[in-house]
Formats: C-alpha cells, sequence, structure tokens
C-alpha cells in the first residue's frame, strides 16, 4: 500500500519528530533521533561544510504549530523540579541509577543484600496473573478494583518516568551481575530483576489513582510505556499490549512502544483484534521478503552511515542466507573495527565463522554476544543452530529455550527445538514444537512439512498428508530463489531451482511423500495420482484452482490444502481424474520446472511399475526408456523394459 506524503504533511512529522527526539532524550530514550535524521529538510537547506554561508543573523526557530497544549499543572511540577531533573538525569547518564532514582524517589536498600545472596541462589518471581479467586490483581494490570495504593510523591510525569525507569535499569544492572556464565554449570536462566514486582504494584496504584481522580486524558504515554515494558518482562504478555496500544494512542511518535509492539503482534491473526484501536499500523508479509532488495537497502545505509552497528546482525543473516561470504566477511571487519563489543558486531562475526562451517568459532562469539546482552534473541537462537551442527543436541535445546524466553514469536527457536528432539528421536515432542513454529509461520512450506514427517513418524498417516497438502499450498505463496534464512527455516515455497524469479512450482519431494503415504494406506490410485503430479514438476507447474474459503482446513482461514472428502468413498479413477482436475484447469501454465531430479526418478519408477502390473505395457515401456537416458534407477529401468518384452512375446 503506497503512502503519498505532500509537503504539509511532511513538515508537520517533522515537527512531531523534533518533539518526539527531545521529548525521548529528557527520559534517556534515543530511538526517535534517526528517524528525524531522514526527513528532507523542510526549507531545502543542507549541512554540506563546503557550502556557502550566509552570515547574517540566524532565524529564530520555527514555532510548532501541531503540538498540543501542555497540561498547565504538569507545566508547573516540571518548573519547580528542574534542578533536581538536571541532577538525576546527570546520574543517569553516568549509569548510577540507584542514585539517580534516589533524587525522586525515597532510597531503598537494593532488594539482594550481600548476605542473603550466593553466587548459586535463583529467583523466579512471576509477573503474571495468578490463578483462582484473587486473579488479575496485581499484576494483570489495573482493573479498577485494585487494592494498590500509589506509593510515589507528587511528581511530574517526567521525572516520575525518569526515577523508575532508573529503578528498572538498576534491577537489570544487578540481573546481569547475579548470572552465571551463558550457558555454565549453574546457569538456569532463572535470575530476574528483582525490581519488577514492586514497579508494577506502584504502577498499578498509580494508574488506579489517576482513574479515580478522572486524570487518564492528561497521561503522555510514557509510564504506560513502562508500564507495559514491566509487564512484558513478567511474561503478562495481553496485559502488555493494552498497556503498550494505550501508550501509542497517547503519544504515537514513541519508537521504542512500537518496536515493542512490533514483536507482540506479529503476524495478521495477533494484529486483527487491535486493528481498529491502533491509529497506525503497517503489516509486513513473508509474500514481500526479497532478500536482493534487502540487502541493497542496507549496503545504502552503510555507505551514508559507515559506523551504524543497529540491526547489523539482520543484514549478516541476510548475507549468510545469500551465500554472500565476501560481503558478511567486509561488514565483520567493518563492524569489529567500529566497536568490537557490542552484541551486533559478535554476532555478525558469528555468522562468518558459521558460513566457512567454523563452528566452534561461531559458538564463541555468539556466547561473546550474550555476554554483553542476555536478552539478544538472534544469539540465543544462531547459537542453537551451531549446536545442531556439532550435535550437541542438549546444548541446542537449552540455547532454543532461551530464546523463546526472550521472545515466544520467534518461530526459528520453535522450529530449532523441534529438529533436535527429532534428533532424539522424540517424536511426539518434535511435532509439539514444530506445531507452534507452524501457527506462527502459517506461509512457510517448510514448517508444515517438519509436522508432517512427525506425523508419519508416529504412523499417523492421514494427519500427515494434511500437514503436507497444507505445506503444499503454503509453498505456492513464496516465490523461488527466497532461500532458507540464517535461522535454519525456509524463507522460500519449494526451492526449486528451474522456476525462475516470481515463478511457483510445486514441490516434488512434498508431492512424493504424500504420494508414498497413501500407498502405505493401501490407496495406490490416489497414490498414483501424486506421483504422475510429481513427475509433472520436471516441466513447469500446474496452477490451482483458488481455494475455497469455508473449510474447515483453511490456512489462516484464506487458503487450504486439497480435501480430503474424496479419498474415502468411489472408485479409484474417480478420484484421480478429481485429484488430477484439481491440478489441471483452464489456468494450467508451464512455466519451467525442476528438470529431472532423484525424486522424480523415483516417481517415474514407481509409475512404470504401476502401469506394468495395470497391463499399461505402452506406459510402462516409455516411462522405463526415460529412465535409462536419466541415467538415474538404470539398472530397474532395463529390468522393467525386459519385462515388458517378455509379457508382449507371451501374449499378456
Amino acid at each position: 500500500m503506497a503512502v503519498t506524503f505532500t509537503e504539509e504533511n511532511i513538515k508537520e512529522l517533522r515537527f512531531h519528530l523534533e518533539d518526539a527526539a527531545v521529548k525521548c532524550s529528557e527520559r534517556c530514550l534515543y530511538q526517535a533521533a534517526e528517524m528525524l535524521d531522514a526527513l528532507v529538510p523542510i526549507d531545502g537547506s543542507d549541512t554540506d561544510p563546503d557550502s556557502p554561508m550566509d552570515m547574517a543573523e540566524p532565524p529564530p526557530p520555527p514555532v510548532n504549530p501541531f503540538l498540543r497544549q501542555q497540561d498547565p499543572v504538569e507545566a508547573a511540577l516540571e518548573a519547580q523540579e528542574a534542578h533536581k531533573y538536571l541532577l538525576a538525569k546527570s546520574y543517569f547518564d553516568t549509569r548510577e541509577y540507584d542514585r539517580c532514582a534516589a533524587v525522586f524517589l525515597p532510597p531503598t536498600i537494593p532488594p539482594a543484600p550481600l548476605s542473603s545472596v550466593s553466587p548459586n541462589a535463583k529467583s523466579r518471581t512471576s509477573l503474571t496473573p495468578q490463578k483462582g479467586p484473587n486473579k488479575g490483581s496485581q499484576f494483570a494490570g489495573s482493573k479498577g478494583n485494585s487494592t494498590s495504593k500509589n506509593p510515589y510523591p507528587r511528581l511530574s510525569q517526567k521525572s516520575l518516568f525518569l526515577a523508575l525507569y532508573a529503578k528498572y535499569l538498576a534491577g537489570e544492572k544487578r540481573k546481569e551481575e547475579e548470572t552465571e556464565m551463558v550457558l555454565g554449570p549453574a546457569d538456569g536462566g532463572m535470575t530476574v530483576n528483582r525490581e519488577l514486582p514492586d514497579l508494577a504494584r506502584g504502577l498499578e496504584g498509580y494508574f488506579a489513582e489517576r482513574r479515580e481522580q478522572g486524570l487518564e486524558d492528561r497521561s503522555q504515554g510514557w509510564l504506560e510505556y513502562l508500564y507495559g515494558i514491566i509487564l512484558l518482562k513478567g511474561k503478562n504478555e495481553e496485559e502488555a499490549k493494552k498497556w503498550l496500544i494505550r501508550s501509542v494512542h497517547l503519544y504515537p511518535y514513541n519508537w521504542g512502544a512500537w518496536q515493542e509492539l512490533n514483536d507482540l503482534l506479529s503476524n495478521v491473526e495477533d494484529v486483527r483484534p487491535f486493528l481498529p484501536v491502533i491509529p497506525l499500523l503497517f503489516l509486513s508479509t513473508d509474500s514481500i521478503l526479497d532478500f536482493e532488495e534487502a540487502s541493497s537497502i542496507f549496503a545504502e545505509i552503510l555507505i551514508s552511515n559507515p559506523h551504524r552497528l543497529d540491526s547489523l546482525d539482520h543484514y549478516s543473516n541476510i548475507l549468510y542466507v545469500m551465500g554472500a561470504r565476501p560481503q558478511l566477511a567486509f561488514i565483520a571487519q567493518l563492524a569489529t573495527a567500529t566497536d568490537k563489543f557490542r552484541p551486533e558486531t559478535c554476532c555478525v562475526v558469528g555468522n562468518y565463522y558459521s558460513l566457512k562451517s567454523e563452528h566452534e568459532k561461531a559458538v564463541m562469539y555468539f556466547r561473546r554476544a550474550l555476554t554483553l546482552d542476555r536478552n539478544f534473541l538472534s544469539a540465543w537462537t544462531l547459537m542453537g543452530h551451531e549446536y545442531i551442527e556439532m550435535k550437541n543436541t542438549h546444548a541446542a535445546i537449552e540455547s532454543y529455550r532461551r530464546a523463546v524466553d526472550v521472545n515466544r514469536k520467534d518461530y526459528r527457536a520453535w522450529y530449532g527445538l523441534g529438529q533436535a528432539y527429532e534428533v532424539l528421536d522424540m517424536s511426539f515432542y518434535a511435532l509439539f514444537y514444530y506445531q507452534r513454529a507452524a501457527a506462527l509461520r502459517p506461509y512457510d512450506p517448510k514448517m508444515w512439512q517438519a509436522v508432517g514427517s512427525c506425523y508419519a513418524k508416529m504412523g499417523r498417516l492421514e494427519q500427515s498428508i494434511k500437514a503436507l497438502k497444507r505445506a503444499l499450498v503454503a509453498g505456492s505463496y513464496y516465490e523461488s530463489g527466497s532461500g532458507v534464512d540464517a535461522g535454519g527455516a525456509s524463507q522460500s515455497g519449494v526451492g526449486a531451482g528451474g522456476a525462475g524469479p516470481g515463478r511457483k512450482i510445486l514441490d516434488p519431494e512434498t508431492l512424493y511423500q504424500i504420494a508414498t503415504l497413501y500407498e502405505r494406506l493401501g490407496d495406490e490410485d490416489e497414490a498414483a495420482a501424486y506421483m504422475e503430479l510429481t513427475l509433472q514438476q520436471e516441466t513447469g507447474e500446474i496452477d490451482r484452482p483458488e481455494p475455497d474459503s469455508d473449510d474447515d482446513n483453511n490456512v489462516n482461514n484464506n487458503d487450504r490444502p486439497p480435501s480430503d472428502d474424496d479419498t474415502t468413498e468411489g472408485g479409484g479413477d474417480h478420484r484421480r481424474r478429481h485429484r488430477q482436475q484439481q491440478y489441471e484447469n483452464d489456468e494450467t501454465e508451464a512455466v519451467g520446472g525442476t528438470g529431472v531430479t532423484a525424486t522424480t526418478s523415483k516417481a517415474r519408477l514407481w509409475l512404470a511399475r504401476w502401469a506394468l502390473r495395470h497391463g499399461d505395457l505402452a506406459r510402462a515401456d516409455q516411462l522405463a526408456g526415460e529412465l535409462c537416458q536419466d541415467g538415474i534407477e538404470v539398472e530397474e529401468a532395463k529390468a522393467l523394459m525386459r519385462d515388458v518384452r517378455a509379457r508382449r512375446e507371451g501374449g499378456g
């Protein structure tokens, strides 16, 4: 969906972003300035140091006509606290978080005194709603019946945010200090921020008091954002969504709130309930994924700002997928020269060593990234992949578990857990994790292929067939060439070589698996129909009719695999014709297929044998001759041709 901005729109946006940069900076949040820098100056002026400059008196800064009038009560409080605020911010800037908070709030003893903390002590304090009659009281968010009281003195919202944010970061700092070595013997991932419960209770009481006083409409959105973060840290995602949405309603230019919402609302189903209440939201879909374009954009960003390390780990993932080893080596050198002690740098270098198959070195750098930031999601997931490569399944499982602890929407970690348990021949567990990954990525065929594989191993053949058909439908929504991400999960539909950009074919391997499953069920006619489809992929795709939208097995209630209703009754010839008619219709188009592969040759051999059993000697001879030309299964093909010749000579 293209959005056209007029000059007046851009002017308004610039004023808002300038205001956001100031307000974020005042609260020690720094996400807004970069967006402001991306806009073209309103007056067309530039900052080229070689350009001539007018030495006349500079004009006064323009008045921002788009900002709403500040609440006079808040303005008066901010004026009274100005000297204390400057002192507190100076402490914050030097990372003296407890000292910063103590400027505005009564000083407290840290919640983990030295006398009571042993090196191996672990604590898990849940901020999730408790089951039973008291659920929804303390940490589920304010419902109007809360008994929590406002423990804070009368402060402006700006000063209170700075103090509470400092307390939150002080707790995060202590949590890091108490945490053991990454995946060390005593590192169970159980260390928590001990400030969270008090912060949650205090903010709940604060918001309850403001509701009672009718001051909700005077909120600025920053404390709501902080409360959402605290609830999110306590695994209370539903309440966190509500408070973050309230935050962006009150102040839409806090980029940090949008980033948190982006992680929480990761697919269409998550977003749909909130569409009426979110002021502005564009949803990125997998169908628009283009690694080449993404790589080009990242390259342009690096040219204009070579010292920018933000999101550079994502660029390294893209280069890893594309197998672009020279480019990956270059950005690894660039990032290391800029700051070798940034988690992004460590992940870039780790991806470089992974691409070189030096998995031990890759793990070392991913562990270094996690030492710098335990919540750096990419490093947990990528380290799990490396442990899989090193056959260290238990370490891989722990890495993936820690990844989903950080973000339960990370489909790559769920998929990795499925892979790890499949290696351990624990199909039931593998199925559970693959299903979680498929729920997050319903249009990724590799997710459904994994689900189908697990069902097959468990002997649940009908369910395996349904899952594999979903993989076919999902694959038709991916353009060939999208590749595989550094998470190990397919970004493409079928990864077939001959289709070319923008052309889609059905995955021969999936079709062949469906055929063999039908054979195991004793339905040879249906098996033959899918073997024929497998063979057809050598020359090109056969587009299917649009699936109906009212089927119970829809993928995301829009698209469904071929129905199984016709596979339980009726004659085999009718079923086979029906199945082929689903794929052979007036929209059929040959677009260039896979060519001869081992899978299509196995299908050709199966069909040759099937034709021989059913007395179709001409078809059997033709397929056997093609096998001889393919150079695959040649001995079997020659034996078939001898059988055909013998039957012809014998009149049978």
